[in-house]
């Protein structure tokens, strides 16, 4: 994870001697071992998105990731972290002793009161470890005893771009990667015809206005470019140009490319530079995705009971559940991460018409996934992670009804849960206090979060690293972060 010792490899002198040597070395080995080189079985073809050496550092629990995020910050009051003695609390001031040391946005700052605003939703416990969850989520419900629910998980940033940011890339400032580049970057991936980071950005039915997505939330940042995320479109042709216009035939499609790839070639012999090997292995994935992106999108060999499992949405492009049903799509061909980001969550004012449409949206899909996963054997290999960027506070912003109320940004707490490949479910992991203000118990940092991440794909955090700008930078951050290994099974 040098890039000077990259860079050395990728120049074709010395990768020849390096590849010749590890021949050479293979065939001494099966001399020693009493066999033939010639008499192994059918080689395997080469892959596309090959690991880097030595990973995974030990054996994983998960092969790849399904990251659901909820971009805007959903309320952890109205979907898991149960407080009941709320309701006594209706329209009091908070404590002063609760929110101590806390700095707040500049939309409640200006307010003469901070009322607290019980949720207004039921909660109930659910599945044998009886945890509790809202009546806004019924279907995801019905999956708790796969989950693992981290209702203390915490992050420094109180402002929706930042804290994205953070949670995506371990770090506040743009231009680090992603984590599913970070995947991408050192477990590679199974699939020879598919990007090893897919991502989705599907459309919200709140009708409120939402946070702006940035590409850095998927991007490669200072790692070769070729492990960004590709995000496949939710309107028209999941790629661009998927289709060879008019009178281009494959195999003049072929020709360009083999023309160009030797062009690019030329360049790199002259100049060395890596992303000209990123743009030749771009070029060669996008000609494998005109066959492959076609047969992924194409849900007419799906039966009625799969489709009717994720939901009525799942036939609309670029929906929720589409996303969530190309997901498991995805993994099933050996893609290393998915990432599907759905806005809206937003909510300042109008918290309980809002958060219901959001949830009708991501519920039943979510569900689905957990179980379909299940029922076809990949559960135990999939991680799925499901969470935003930060919480909700107690306190209303602007005006506070029995029927009605909106939250600010509150980074302090909120929750994430992981469910799959090793993954203990059905365990709850930290508390906060009364008023879902402070953590009681347990403190999660996002950078714990990503270490366990990496933790269930057989890496070690600390040695999984990238020197750039001086720094051997990693996912997790320079400050101490550990897997949270009650978590694991």
């Amino acid at each position: 994870m040098n890039p000077i010792q990259n860079h050395l490899l990728n120049l074709t002198r010395r990768q020849f001697f390096g590849s010749s040597g590890l021949r050479l070395g293979g065939a001494a080995l099966a001399m020693l071992a009493g066999r033939s080189v010639g008499a192994t079985e059918p080689a395997s073809p080469a892959r596309v998105h090959p690991p880097l050496p030595g990973f995974p550092h030990f054996p994983p629990t998960a092969r790849s990731v399904i990251y659901l995020h909820m971009n805007g910050g959903p309320s952890q009051l109205d979907t898991f972290d149960y407080k009941p003695k709320l309701v006594e609390q209706f329209d009091k001031d908070l404590p002063a002793s609760v929110r101590m040391g806390q700095r707040i946005t500049t939309m409640t700052s200006g307010q003469a009161r901070l009322p607290v605003a019980p949720s207004l939703f039921k909660f109930a416990q659910q599945g044998k470890c009886g945890m509790r969850v809202s009546e806004l989520l019924p279907h995801t419900a019905k999956c708790v005893d796969d989950i693992a629910l981290v209702r203390s998980v915490h992050t420094n940033a109180i402002n929706h771009d930042p804290a994205c940011t953070f949670v995506m890339t371990g770090n506040e400032v743009p231009g680090k990667p992603s984590i599913g580049s970070w995947l991408a970057y050192g477990l590679g991936s199974e699939s020879n015809d598919l990007p090893a980071f897919v991502v989705f950005t599907p459309y919200w039915s709140s009708g409120a206005a939402a946070q702006a997505l940035f590409s850095r939330m998927w991007a490669s940042g200072f790692l070769p470019g070729k492990f960004g995320g590709v995000a496949l479109r939710s309107v028209g042709d999941p790629v661009l140009y998927v289709q060879n216009p008019p009178g281009v035939s494959p195999a003049s499609r072929r020709a360009m490319l083999d023309t160009l790839g030797e062009l690019n070639h030329r360049t790199f012999d002259r100049y060395s530079d890596p992303e000209t090997l990123t743009r030749i292995s771009q070029y060669e994935m996008a000609f494998r995705m005109q066959t492959s992106v076609p047969d992924l999108t194409d849900l007419s060999k799906e039966t009625k009971e799969t489709l009717d499992l994720y939901g009525p949405e799942v036939s609309k492009p670029g929906s929720f559940a589409a996303s969530a049903l190309l997901a498991r799509r995805l993994v099933e061909r050996g893609v290393r991460a998915v990432q599907i980001l759905h806005r809206g969550w937003d909510q300042h004012g109008n918290l309980p018409n809002e958060i219901r449409s959001q949830c009708r949206d991501t519920d039943q899909p979510t569900a689905a996934l957990l179980t379909d996963l299940k029922r076809r054997g990949l559960l135990n290999s999939t991680l799925v992670v499901w969470g935003g960027e930060f919480g909700r506070t107690v306190y209303s912003q602007g005006g506070l009804s029995k029927t009605n109320y909106g939250r600010d940004h509150h980074p302090r707490n909120f929750c994430m849960w992981l469910a799959g490949g090793g993954i203990k479910g059905g365990t709850v992991y930290g508390e906060t206090d009364d008023f879902s203000y402070n953590v009681a118990t347990n403190p999660a940092h996002v950078n714990d979060l990503n270490a366990t991440i990496l933790h269930c794909l057989g890496i070690d955090h600390t040695k999984f690293t990238f020197k750039f700008q001086g720094l051997d930078q990693r996912l997790t951050g320079v400050e101490e972060q550990h897997p949270i290994r009650e978590l694991l099974s």
